[in-house]
């Protein structure tokens, strides 16, 4: 396998019926598909502009088409449900999910257009840009932050971007709202069996939730809740049961993280639009669960 090329003939097979194909129609010659898919993710492993894409992989304008059109209707979306309803099928999904986000900084050129500050995102809908763009002020300066839940094994379910300096706890319920993992028969599962997640997802709606759908919380109480707790006596309620062996495997997240950030593309934002470099995050995790598919016996 060349450095110019990351999917295995198996991984590939996976995702090939996902993408576009010929019309039929005349005109120019279609692109081939595995070309332009190898194009996008050597451009987000490496960081490069597209126009410094290598000749091998033909026209960057191409490659550059494809990917918009793609983070535009979904194309990635809508392959990530089919590789995980997949997954699930075969019982790879380990349903004890953990929850966390990670920053990326924004470079110069993600920055230059006009952005509504404090305009927030629509979760409901993800082919549609956000006013800000994803992209806000925290302390390290203009960046974006990352949202996933994923299984037990680190693989993503579900991804959502916000600007910088947005919250953690805010995010876990349209988090949870995405999560629908389909079936062969009957309705998309959408409920976890744990969710692991660090202090700043220790608040009373998000407890409230998890116990009203019968989810065990693996989350643990921060010290000021505690001192809370105490001084309100009997009305404060009993402590919060955290099960610490457990909460050792949250950190299946973190080095999902680490992973995402070997695309030099993702670690820094170039993309002025969120719904683009959004598109790339869920191609990692596309390619990830191909990976796991094609590694099964």
């Amino acid at each position: 396998m060349s450095r110019f090329q990351v999917l295995s003939d198996a991984q590939w097979s996976s995702i090939e019926g996902m993408l576009p194909r010929p019309t039929g129609r005349p005109g120019r010659k279609f692109s081939d598909a595995r070309t332009m898919v190898e194009a996008i993710v050597y451009r987000y492993r490496t960081g490069i502009a597209w126009r410094d894409l290598p000749e091998v992989f033909g026209p960057w304008q191409t490659a550059w088409t494809w990917h918009h059109r793609m983070a535009s209707n979904g194309t990635w979306d809508r392959a990530l449900d089919k590789l995980t309803a997949a997954a699930d099928a075969a019982g790879l999904i380990d349903w004890s999910l953990s929850v966390d986000s990670t920053i990326a900084r924004a470079h110069q050129h993600a920055t230059n257009t006009t952005r509504l500050t404090g305009a927030g995102s629509n979760y409901k809908n993800l082919r549609e840009e956000p006013p800000d763009h994803g992209i806000g002020r925290s302390r390290g300066g203009l960046s974006t932050k990352i949202h996933q839940l994923v299984d037990g094994n680190g693989l993503p379910l579900v991804t959502l971007l916000t600007a910088g300096q947005a919250g953690d706890s805010p995010m876990f319920l349209p988090l949870m709202a995405q999560l629908r993992v389909g079936r062969d028969r009957g309705r998309p599962r959408t409920r976890p069996d744990a969710v692991r997640g660090d202090r700043a997802y220790s608040s009373r709606a998000i407890r409230d939730h998890l116990r009203s759908r019968g989810i065990k919380a693996v989350i643990p109480e921060p010290d000021d809740q505690k001192g809370h707790r105490k001084r309100r006596g009997a009305r404060g309620g009993r402590p919060v049961a955290l099960d610490t062996a457990d909460y050792k495997n949250r950190n299946v997240i973190e080095r999902r993280y680490c992973h995402i950030k070997q695309w030099r593309g993702l670690a820094t934002r170039y993309d002025k639009h969120a719904i683009v470099y959004r598109a790339a995050v869920v191609l990692n995790a596309v390619i990830a669960w191909a990976k796991a598919l094609s590694d099964t016996p």
